[in-house]
């Protein structure tokens, strides 16, 4: 019941026109409006341009495909960039090492809940990408003897958790998504890329017999005007929908907008351990790789008592479990005792300036912590999403269709390298966009932008947020998730009542943060309808 835009759905108040089938003329009037429509055609459409969608069109582009990338901002500002610790992969460079030994890690890390086959063809690939990323020119660490530098990370052994502490991760001091996202955008513009930049994707153009088309439309932000993309493959890879949460590592921009475009089109759809207190920035797992201790305010190292072998480099849903733990039954530290303390004061100033720069700088600028002498207020704190769109293990979006639960959904997908063999050959003819794609969103456009009602969308966002976080954040219990199913139906239903003050289609973040909005309450009612229903405790949550 949240997948369909509730003010999508027409009324006495509606100003849409009664006929819209002349909507994609070159100029086209709603309500009075006026809109200029441009159609495209491409071999394939990405959606985002993070470090998923670059390597999406840039393995397309290689076999001569005519990609079209669509983003609602400058690709580099993806949030790929703000990744910190690693890329995992079992390359030996620092022990001995093996595929089979991440996959047994990987699997026990998930509680055996994640599909085998797609781990294991993960774990099998890891070291090839490293390796192609390293080709690409990704400026790695590099050990004394050259080779790409590997930290430890929590939940890695060897030998099937029976050899010791894995030293796995590939990493670029602590700013690998900075280098990955710099490397990956720069290899893009060698290739035959079109970039959208600045372009909102609103809705995916479905065909009557359950295809997916390409984007329905996209609306430039820079002059107003929709676009309609047509492809014989649509590739999401737009994001997570960490803002649905008041307290997240994601940046602002992660409103989970591919989620709600598959929720719409009918199609089914983590805690990070460390987030600094009161601000969300993430402090990665690396820092506990380079021997960062968590203590509580009695000084104690808790996780000790947790997980007496790992100890602090235990995965981290349980870490976080953990920290929430010791919090909840009192030695937290603060006045409020509601968060941990995380110590990197014991290491070398020379080493910290090394390994670890990008956490030195942002404990500095966001909490004011110089962490060679005092420890970092942290918390457990929203970081990616587990779940989502459901894919098999080649990347293709899969629904239930009669007796068979996986079926393929044909033209999307989460994962570029399947669409290789779907398009066939660069520049076959498209299907023509049937008749009606897009009138309904375009007359939901027209219908949000003129919303006057009495809520302002920052309020309705707040609101969300701080359901979110009460209600399904790591610890939750039965009753918590009924009282937030009540809530955030409500929130739901009071955006109805939304108001904009800005009714331009150019630069209207007013406009743009009321879509973002309704995107990530599809995502939260999702969520929190999803915890209830679902009678178990699930590996991230206590």
């Amino acid at each position: 019941r949240f997948v369909s835009r509730g003010i999508r759905i027409p009324s006495k108040k509606s100003t849409a026109g009664d006929s819209l089938h002349r909507l994609f003329s070159s100029q086209s009037n709603v309500g009075g409006s006026s809109y200029t429509v441009v159609d495209h055609t491409y071999d394939a459409v990405v959606v985002g341009t993070g470090g998923a969608g670059l390597s999406a069109a840039i393995g397309l582009s290689d076999h001569g495909f005519n990609i079209a990338c669509v983003k609602k901002f400058f690709p580099t500002r993806s949030h790929t960039v703000a990744a910190q610790g690693g890329i995992n992969a079992a390359l030996g460079n620092m022990t001995e090492d093996d595929w089979r030994w991440h996959l047994f890690d990987t699997v026990k890390g998930s509680d055996w809940l994640d599909d085998q086959d797609a781990i294991r063809y993960m774990c099998r690939e890891a070291p090839k990408a490293v390796i192609e990323l390293e080709n690409y020119g990704l400026p790695f660490a590099r050990s004394k003897d050259g080779k790409i530098y590997q930290r430890a990370f929590g939940g890695q052994s060897l030998n099937f958790g029976k050899g010791g502490q894995a030293y796995r991760c590939s990493c670029a001091a602590d700013r690998t998504g900075h280098a990955l996202l710099h490397t990956l955008y720069g290899q893009a513009m060698k290739h035959n890329a079109h970039f959208f930049v600045e372009y909102f994707a609103l809705d995916l153009l479905m065909s009557s017999d359950g295809s997916c088309q390409g984007v329905i439309i996209a609306l430039n932000m820079e002059d107003g005007t929709l676009h309609r993309f047509r492809a014989a493959s649509t590739i999401l890879a737009a994001g997570g929908y960490g803002r649905a949460y008041f307290s997240a590592t994601s940046t602002h921009t992660c409103t989970g907008d591919g989620n709600a475009m598959v929720s719409r089109a009918g199609l089914p759809l983590e805690f990070h351990p460390t987030g600094i207190y009161g601000v969300g920035c993430l402090i990665t797992e690396g820092s506990r790789g380079e021997s960062s201790l968590l203590r509580n305010s009695e000084g104690e190292r808790f996780m000790e008592r947790y997980a007496p072998t790992a100890k602090d480099l235990v995965s981290r849903d349980v870490v976080s479990r953990s920290m929430t733990i010791e919090i909840r039954e009192g030695p937290g530290v603060g006045p409020l005792k509601d968060h941990i303390h995380l110590h990197l004061n014991h290491l070398p100033p020379e080493v910290l300036k090394v390994i670890l720069p990008g956490i030195s700088e942002t404990a500095a600028i966001f909490a004011g912590v110089d962490v060679t002498k005092e420890p970092i207020s942290v918390l457990p704190t929203v970081h990616y999403n587990m779940g989502g769109i459901p894919t098999n293990h080649h990347g293709e979006v899969v629904t239930a269709k009669g007796d068979d639960p996986d079926a393929v959904t044909p033209g999307l997908s989460c994962w570029g390298s399947c669409m290789v063999d779907e398009i066939r050959r660069p520049g076959q003819s498209q299907k023509p966009h049937e008749k009606d794609a897009g009138e309904r969103t375009i007359a939901w456009l027209e219908k949000l932008k003129n919303s006057n009602g009495s809520l302002p969308t920052s309020n309705m966002w707040l609101d969300m947020q701080r359901i979110m976080q009460s209600n399904a954040a790591v610890f939750h219990t039965q009753e918590t998730l009924e009282e937030g199913c009540q809530l955030i139906d409500k929130a739901w239903e009071s955006f109805y009542d939304v108001k904009l003050k800005d009714r331009s289609l150019i630069w209207n973040s007013d406009l743009i943060e009321t879509i973002e909005l309704e995107n990530n309450l599809i995502n939260a009612c999702i969520i929190m309808h999803s915890a209830e229903a679902r009678k178990e405790w699930r590996s991230p949550f206590a």
